[in-house]
């Protein structure tokens, strides 16, 4: 999967070539447009969304902190090869990972998660969703649909 997203690289300077971009004429347009460019440019799209991710994680300190937490108590659980016992019952992974989830869960809601994933979806929907809206389709590739000029 990740090569063939390393693949459908475009590259950088027709992803960002600002001769093709422009509003489109109407709804049918927009949509045609927004699907088109959305096909075209899905690994580029993707990186710039990984881009979004890290700096929503660099620029919150402390959301990097209970995402590392909660990271390693996962890994604890999965490398655990002996059963937990907690008040005399013994857990089993499934019930272990959800007291790693628990005791993660107010480190998370202190450190903003939930503000995060919303302005992670709401930024990429936006810087996005624009690129794909205002940027033209590309011209038909054929020869027998160029026109000479006369």
């Amino acid at each position: 999967w990740l090569e063939a997203r390393w693949a459908g690289l475009r590259p950088w300077g027709a992803f960002l070539a600002q001769r093709r971009f422009g509003a489109p004429r109407d709804f049918g347009e927009l949509c045609r447009r927004l699907a088109h460019n959305g096909e075209r440019f899905q690994s580029n799209y993707l990186v710039l969304f990984l881009g979004l991710v890290v700096y929503c994680l660099l620029s919150s300190p402390l959301l990097l902190v209970a995402l590392s937490v909660f990271v390693a108590a996962v890994v604890a659980v999965r490398s655990r090869e002996t059963p937990l016992v907690l008040l005399g019952r013994e857990l089993s992974p499934a019930h272990q990972l959800g007291v790693a989830g628990g005791v993660s869960l107010p480190l998370l809601w202190l450190a903003g998660a939930g503000a995060a994933v919303f302005w992670l979806l709401g930024a990429a929907l936006v810087f996005l969703g624009s690129h794909a809206a205002f940027r033209q389709l590309d011209p038909p590739e054929s020869p027998e649909l160029e026109m000479e000029p006369v």
